[in-house]
């Protein structure tokens, strides 16, 4: 009997799901990318018990037709790409064609979906990533997505799961950075029957800022500055409200939620010797540079990029920065 053997389909979404979906939070933000994709302007997200037992997102975007709909499920399918050249580009948010199968080979799954103009929807229902169910349903344009039961077939991942006071917080901490990263979406979050978060979707970021930090917004900085072909907008805090920590930091390329240590140092070179050691500024930034000069194709997660200029990167942040706090 031969000692290699290839891995059935089922086993390497497993394998997958181990490396995209880490808990509730990263298939809301799978999800939540993918109705961004999908051109939707308004998104609600709702869980219950920290969305472990469900998680529902209803987007009002261009929907699926039956055969994509059935073709979405499965790996490495996806309608963002279509040849390799496309990778050196990449301008929408999903591209590896992975969380859909990933998150429904350990989960169950209904899905409603219409595409605008078709007479009916399609409705499936998926268990361990299997269509068990499919129907033809009257639904509005959009796509509904139902996510039940998170690891129910993978008790060891089951067992690193937090409370759900904590796992729900990380929700709404996804769901608050795609609403500051799309600010000309309209987000709305509902946890266990309450509605914690809801943006305007006009498209302007401080009011999405306002929307998530509140009154700690009116303190802050405006910055918008352009390097080259690089823009940098958003705002930072003043040097008089530093923080105990990071945690305030947001980082978005091209509209994507990054952790970059390139940026954390550019941001806080413009602070130095105005605040003091141990303290850190706070910041909601958006660099935007042509797609050919970042790689996203980094981590399956996304969340770590490869810049073409790290030079032109760092002083596009610095002295964007630097010149808003000069200003003030």
């Amino acid at each position: 009997m031969p000692k290699i053997i290839q891995l059935s389909p089922h086993v390497a979404n497993l394998i997958a799901a181990g490396e995209v979906v880490e808990r509730p939070a990263s298939v809301v933000k799978e999800l939540l990318e993918n109705a961004v994709d999908a051109g939707a302007s308004q998104v609600t997200v709702e869980i219950r018990d920290g969305g472990m037992t469900f998680l529902r997102v209803t987007d009002n975007g261009c929907g699926m037709a039956t055969e994509d709909a059935r073709t979405a499920f499965l790996r490495h399918a996806t309608s963002k790409l279509r040849s390799a050249e496309d990778l050196a580009a990449i301008a929408t948010m999903g591209f590896r064609g992975e969380a859909l199968a990933a998150i429904a080979s350990v989960s169950r799954i209904d899905l409603m979906t219409k595409t605008p103009g078709a007479i009916a929807g399609t409705s499936l229902h998926l268990e361990a990533g299997s269509i068990t169910e499919e129907t033809e349903v009257g639904c509005p344009d959009g796509t509904t997505i139902i996510v039940r039961d998170l690891f129910f077939n993978t008790p060891a991942r089951m067992k690193f799961m937090k409370s759900d006071t904590v796992e729900g917080g990380r929700v709404a901490a996804a769901v608050q950075q795609q609403a500051l990263a799309h600010p000309e979406v309209a987000f709305k979050f509902i946890r266990d029957g309450k509605q914690v978060l809801s943006t305007p979707g006009t498209g302007g970021l401080e009011a999405a800022v306002y929307c998530v930090y509140g009154r700690e917004c009116a303190k802050m900085i405006k910055v918008e500055s352009r390097w080259e072909s690089y823009s940098l907008t958003g705002f930072v805090s003043k040097p008089t409200d530093s923080r105990p920590s990071r945690a305030l930091q947001t980082f978005f390329v091209n509209d994507r939620p990054v952790k970059s240590r390139l940026l954390i140092a550019a941001l806080e070179e413009a602070y130095r010797n105005q605040i003091m050691v141990g303290k850190f500024p706070a910041c909601v930034l958006h660099l935007n540079l042509p797609a050919n000069t970042v790689d996203v194709n980094v981590h399956p997660a996304k969340t770590e990029v490869k810049f073409l200029s790290e030079k032109a990167v760092f002083d596009c942040i610095h002295y964007g920065v630097l010149g808003a706090l000069n200003k003030t």
